[in-house]
């Protein structure tokens, strides 16, 4: 069993536990499930740089990344350094994540967060949007494409926005209606390496219709506009950022430089 396999077992286990403790109908009745969504699509069309800042302690492949900051001054930091949109891990198990992260994270900031996590069921949608995400990520590796655009469907009538996640070819078959981006991941899931090369392979063979965002890898501003080259308009950026002292000054230093550099360019 490769790591993505034991994630999604746990998984299977954690949401049926969830659901039991925390009915469809209870997280309904929470009052972010009424609130208005804010838009990812819009920030980073109307972004510079595009960033998207995450909130990530730990991770299989690297272990304990960052244990000793607050995520109320390291999000609020991100928004400050003015990222289009904050990621938030909620997997407990594997990435010392907490669904309570981003509840405290939407109390905070207001700008749009994305629920990081590994969505197998249309119950962790409605749970999305009931702990204040604006956005969720459905992960193609682990999801069919019936599964991809009735989750989409879903999350589209509660007002949320979806980034799908391919890291192969075979994968951008799946790519279906009602996607807002696609974030093509340079790591692979299933051994969790890297690959830099991989959204330069795979950004011609996606429609310039969907915003494309790159993931995984980027701590280089030269790679970023490389990529911008490429039509990426987004970046997610995480262990660069939470390795540092401070987060959100490194943060804030990357997305000035980056502004430099673009406005040189331009």
């Amino acid at each position: 069993m490769n790591i993505l396999e034991k994630i999604v077992f746990v998984k299977q286990k954690e949401v049926s536990n969830n659901k039991i403790r925390y009915p469809i109908k209870k997280l309904e009745k929470s009052l972010s499930f009424e609130r208005k969504t804010f838009s990812l699509v819009k920030n980073i069309r109307n972004s510079h740089t595009g960033i998207i800042a995450e909130f990530k302690c730990k991770s299989p492949s690297k272990g304990v990344i960052n244990k000793a900051v607050s995520i109320e001054k390291v999000i609020k930091d991100y928004e400050l350094a003015g990222v289009s949109g904050i990621s938030i891990l909620t997997d407990q198990n594997f990435f010392s994540g907490k669904n309570e992260n981003l509840e405290k994270s939407r109390s905070i900031v207001s700008i749009p967060i994305l629920r990081k996590d590994f969505i197998i069921d249309e119950y962790q949608i409605i749970e999305s949007k009931s702990m204040g995400a604006d956005v969720i990520l459905l992960i193609a590796s682990i999801l069919s494409k019936n599964q991809i655009y009735n989750f989409s469907k879903v999350a589209k009538s509660i007002g949320l926005e979806i980034i799908i996640e391919i890291h192969d070819e075979f994968e951008i078959n799946k790519i279906t209606d009602n996607l807002d981006i696609v974030g093509i991941n340079n790591r692979d899931l299933h051994t969790f390496v890297i690959d830099h090369n991989n959204c330069f392979r795979l950004s011609s063979k996606i429609s310039n219709n969907y915003i494309k965002v790159a993931e995984s890898g980027i701590d280089d501003i030269n790679y970023i506009l490389e990529l911008k080259k490429q039509g990426f308009k987004g970046f997610l950026i995480g262990e660069f950022f939470m390795k540092k002292k401070n987060p959100g000054i490194s943060c804030k230093d990357f997305i000035k430089s980056l502004s430099k550099k673009l406005n040189k360019i331009n």
